[in-house]
This record gives C-alpha cells, sequence and structure tokens, in this order.
C-alpha cells in the first residue's frame, strides 16, 4: 500500500499526516504556525513534524494545502494575506530538496475538492464541483481526480461572482457578489441590519427563520436565490456531474437548500437540471486532499 503526506498550512496551526492512499488518516501532528518568526521557521517546523511522523521509506509524495491561491507548476504562493513572508517562496522545492520526494501545492478549497473527487461525495464523477458555504464563499472543480487550477491559480474560484448589480457596495469585491451577499458573513450582516447588533453569526439569523419569524425567512430565502443564481452561472461554464457543498452554513442547509435547488432549475437549460446536489462528506478534506495532490499530478 502507498502512503502520502498531507499538510495542511494555516496561518494559525499546521498539521502534517500520514495518509494511505484509499485516504485513511494513519498518524496527525498539530503545532501552531508561528509565523511571526519567519517563513524559514514555518518550514522547519514542517519538515521536523514530517520526520516526526516517520516511515518516511513508505512515502511517495508529500502534498500541501495553503490558504491562497498557487502557482501549481512551481508549488509558491501567488497571494500569502495569513502567512506573510510565503508569497512567491519556493516552498515546496524546499520541502522537495530535503527529503528528495515528490512535493506538490494547491489551495486549501481545492484539496478538499480533491478529497471529494477521491474519497468523498463526488467519487466515482469524472467531473465534480466544490463549494465551500461558510465565512465566505469558495470553489474549485476536478475533472478524473484532476484539479484545474488556472494559469493563476484562481480557476474555480466564485467568490467574486456578481449574482446582482443592484446591491450595495461592502468591500473590495463586486457589487453583488455572491461571497456579499450569501456567505455566512453576509446573513450575519444582513441579520445585524434587521434584527440589531445582538445578532452574532448567521447560525442565529438560520435558527429565527427555522422558527417562522418572517424577515429571517425573507434573508434566507434571498440567500438560497442567490446562491441558485451562483450554482447556475457556474453549471453554463463547467456543465458539472456534481456539485459537492461543504462549509460551515451546511449546519442548517435545512433551512436553504431545498429552495435554493428549486430556484436553480429554472435557471438553467433543460438538460442540465438533473445535476446532481450533493453534501460534502469528509471531516478532514484538508488533509486527505494534500495528501491527494502527489496522486492527482502524478496522472
Amino acid at each position: 500500500m502507498k502512503y502520502y503526506i498531507g499538510v495542511d498550512l494555516g496561518g494559525t496551526n499546521v498539521r502534517v499526516a500520514r495518509v494511505s492512499e484509499q485516504g485513511q488518516i494513519v498518524k496527525v501532528i498539530k503545532e501552531a504556525t508561528e509565523i511571526e518568526q519567519g517563513v524559514e521557521h514555518v518550514l522547519d517546523k514542517i519538515i521536523r513534524m514530517i520526520e516526526e511522523i516517520g516511515e518516511l521509506d513508505t512515502i511517495s509524495g508529500i502534498g500541501m494545502g495553503v490558504p491562497g491561491p498557487v502557482d501549481t507548476d512551481n508549488g509558491v504562493m501567488m497571494l500569502a494575506t495569513n502567512l506573510p513572508g510565503f508569497e512567491g517562496y519556493p516552498m515546496a522545492e524546499t520541502i522537495r530538496k530535503h527529503f528528495n520526494i515528490p512535493v506538490f501545492a494547491d489551495n486549501d478549497v481545492n484539496v478538499a475538492c480533491l478529497a471529494e473527487s477521491f474519497h468523498g461525495a463526488g467519487k466515482g464523477y469524472p467531473l465534480c464541483y466544490y463549494v465551500t458555504i461558510s465565512t465566505g464563499i469558495g470553489g474549485a472543480f476536478s475533472f478524473n481526480n484532476r484539479l484545474v487550477s488556472g494559469k493563476n491559480g484562481y480557476a474555480g474560484e466564485i467568490a467574486n461572482i456578481i449574482i446582482d448589480r443592484n446591491r450595495e457596495k461592502v468591500n473590495y469585491l463586486n457589487v453583488g457578489a455572491v461571497e456579499n451577499e450569501a456567505s455566512g458573513t453576509a446573513i450575519t450582516r444582513k441579520g445585524k441590519a434587521v434584527f440589531g447588533d445582538h445578532i452574532k453569526h448567521a447560525g442565529m439569523v438560520f435558527d429565527m427563520a427555522r422558527e417562522g419569524d418572517e424577515k429571517a425567512s425573507k434573508i434566507v430565502d434571498d440567500m438560497a436565490y442567490d446562491l441558485a443564481q451562483m450554482f447556475s452561472s457556474i453549471a453554463h461554464v463547467v456543465d458539472p456531474h456534481i456539485f459537492v457543498v461543504g462549509g460551515g452554513c451546511m449546519k442548517s442547509k435545512d433551512v436553504f437548500w431545498d429552495k435554493m435547488i428549486q430556484y436553480y432549475k429554472p435557471m438553467v437549460h433543460v438538460g442540465m437540471q438533473d445535476v446532481i446536489f450533493a453534501e460534502a462528506m469528509l471531516d478532514e478534506p484538508g488533509l486527505v486532499g494534500a495528501a491527494m495532490l502527489p496522486m492527482s499530478f502524478g496522472k
């Protein structure tokens, strides 16, 4: 059996796991990232953690999932907001030289997509489009278990898709960008505008809608419609076999999921209405997906 190393690198914590080719996590180590101590410190830490995993003679490759777009050909981050110093730094090459093992890197949403494609809800479907609806909205897609990352690492990213140009300007994203209208952050913002500052998170709005509050139900209904528009835009370009959806907002899917699909169907051609919508299955898509990168790139 082949094994791989998966590295889940975040601004706060870094995790390293030994994962089988069937997606089973055999061993995992977690430490604070300590990015304030510099890039070299973090990479030395990752190298040490990989060594602590042990049994490196059984490892066929190393994959890294990172929070930002990646030049996958060279294994460098194109943008590193949460990891200052990593932008343009040859992180994959540094680790490859130490272990003399193939090392690959990609965006954390992309590797989650890969995990679901190999071993989760998207298993067996040639074209899998993964969407996460949480604090923000992210996306990625794979074809035959290989990620499509694009020239600059942004392929599949959907946060900036415009669903209504007549909305208010919120931040650096486009006016009417779906992330500003249907993410958990957006629902919290809209909830505060209607109910006041005691609304602390999107779950409170979902709970009120579940209890029948008309204003909360309107916010959630708008969310479902906006998400449907987003999915229809994706579908008309990609025409996937399956949409796999994850993220924190899925804990409240009972209040928006069915509505979203109902709104979606008339927005697309009749022949596209049978696309499968499925909830993400895996508990650790970041680690598993990172570990699958060598399998994917090795195709």
